[in-house]
């Protein structure tokens, strides 16, 4: 690489070493403080910062006299310019798509704590799930920007990390002195509905720490009424490595929910024996603890996910959609249920299957359209589930179900269920999927419609299978079961025709279910 002198006002840092910098005909060679002077040139040593290492001259032309600089036309830097140690801020991550900002969970290190690259930092709240966000770098958490509960724009920084102990002060400043800081850190926790005004008596108490305080009631928000408890991921491996039984432990975090520090409390005091809430939970009053817990005539603020569902469903109005309903006989599929649910299997999962099988044959019912000038034939047919967790809806994605069998298939939903409940899915485990099956048949529900998910072409509603009394077609009256299904469609990419054509293949594979167990 050739540069001009003449450019190089005010004085610059070569990058690489070995740079050529041209002056008339002279030419100076960056080199490494390391290599050895090259033979029959003459060593110059340069005031400025423009190379941190030595510049060596070299004649291009031996008819020269010897090199003389002239710096008339380049003015001296008024101080050097200095290495210093790097501090670096620590930035919300996207950890999902279509996430805009994410709510700190809880901070796994302290500030002034060491970090090593690849070390978890912070577990923070997604639109859909809890993640350890890790470090990128070795150093020091210097200063910490947005505390726990707050809430962050994506890509604006909750940390700052120093490279060394000596910068933690200097770190310290830097975010105290911020304009961004106070701005990122709106603290709205969803079990403080700021209703304090109504009861003057209490101001002794603020409401934001009623959480805490119903601690020691027999469930906490974050278990469903004592059945399940909610804990960040690194808490739960701290609780495994700790020995402690979680359902010792009382959450501190948002919404009750069990932090690090909390588990590292409990074994502190040696709590590894399940308390009052188990016990609930054991003698069939699980849904009582939960009524207490709910304020009527508070406003509750949205949480992160329940933000992203409204979102989605407001996004999704844009999209002009039609419905078709179908009934579909499930005596045969009752029965193949029947044979190899004790092999693990799932109607879920059977059902799953069947859509998979009828998408095949019907790639356009496949399909999404995104910028409503195109569509795409996805290649690959995954079914997302819709599933109700603990203040909102996700989609765990069976990914190639078409190509999965009913066994192992039915393992990985149990799997995504289990990390959907405990908000672990990983972006790809929830926001690949090209067609959408919601299920409310366990409730007994009969009929009902879908909204569609952005981003895809249809999603189809199930209702429960139930005995039906049908007239064949000999004109003979019998029974049997059947359940309605409403397939919600794109009416700019897939039409009535499609939908009903795709509604025959899937009604014959699940009447007639043999090659779902291939």
């Amino acid at each position: 690489m050739s540069i001009n002198l003449g450019e190089f006002c005010p004085p610059r840092r070569l990058r690489h070493p070995f740079d050529t910098i041209t002056a008339g005909s002279l030419h100076f060679i960056a080199l490494p403080l390391s290599s050895p002077p090259i033979s029959s040139s003459h060593s110059l040593g340069h005031p400025s910062s423009m190379a941190a290492s030595l510049l060596h001259v070299r004649f291009t032309s031996p008819s020269l006299p010897s090199p003389v600089l002239r710096r008339s036309s380049c003015r001296p830097a008024a101080t050097p310019t200095r290495i210093y140690a790097k501090i670096r801020e620590i930035f919300m991550p996207a950890l999902s798509s279509t996430m805009t900002e994410g709510k700190i969970v809880s901070w796994v290190k302290s500030e002034g704590d060491r970090l090593a690259k690849g070390e978890s930092v912070v577990v923070v709240e997604s639109d859909k799930a809890d993640m350890d966000v890790e470090t990128f770098y070795d150093g020091f958490l210097a200063a910490i920007m947005v505390e726990e509960g707050g809430v962050a724009p994506v890509g604006s920084a909750i940390a700052l990390l120093a490279e060394s102990e000596d910068e933690i002060p200097l770190a310290k400043s830097q975010a105290s002195s911020s304009p961004s800081s106070p701005a990122i850190a709106p603290v709205a926790d969803s079990p403080a509905p700021s209703e304090a005004p109504t009861p003057p008596p209490s101001q002794t108490a603020p409401p934001p720490r009623a959480s805490s305080a119903s601690a020691s009631l027999s469930a906490h928000p974050a278990s469903e009424g004592g059945q399940r408890i909610v804990a960040t991921p690194f808490a739960k491996k701290l609780a495994k490595e700790l020995k402690v039984e979680l359902a010792a432990v009382t959450g501190t975090g948002p919404q009750g929910r069990i932090v690090a520090k909390d588990v590292e409390a409990a074994a502190a005091s040696g709590s590894t024996v399940p308390r009052e809430p188990k016990t609930v939970a054991e003698t069939g009053a699980a849904k009582v603890p939960t009524s207490p817990i709910i304020q009527l005539g508070t406003v509750v603020p949205f949480t992160t996910m329940q933000g992203a569902v409204s979102k989605n469903m407001v996004e999704s109005l844009s999209v002009p959609t039609f419905r078709v309903g179908y009934t579909i006989t499930t005596n045969a599929l009752d029965e193949l249920y029947k044979k190899i649910k004790s092999k693990g299997v799932t109607m879920t999962a059977l059902l799953a299957k069947a859509t998979s099988m009828a998408l095949i044959k019907h790639p356009v019912v496949n399909s999404s359209c995104r910028d409503g000038k195109s569509f795409t034939y996805n290649s690959s047919i995954n079914i997302a589930v819709a599933v109700a967790i603990d203040g909102g809806l996700i989609t765990p994605v069976l990914q190639d179900a078409d190509k999965v069998d009913i066994y192992s298939l039915s393992r990985k939903w149990k799997e995504l269920v289990d990390k959907a409940r405990a908000k672990q899915l990983q972006p790809h485990e929830y926001n690949t999927g090209t067609f959408t099956l919601s299920n409310l048949g366990m409730f007994g529900v009969d009929r009902f419609d879908a909204i569609l998910p952005p981003g895809t072409g249809a999603i189809m509603a199930v209702g429960a299978s139930q005995p039906t009394v049908v007239a064949s077609k000999d004109g003979r009256i019998g029974l049997k079961n059947q359940m309605q299904v409403n397939v919600t469609a794109d009416h700019r990419v897939i039409y009535g025709a499609d939908l009903a054509a795709f509604l025959q293949t899937l009604a014959q594979i699940i009447e007639n279910p043999k090659d779902l167990t291939m």
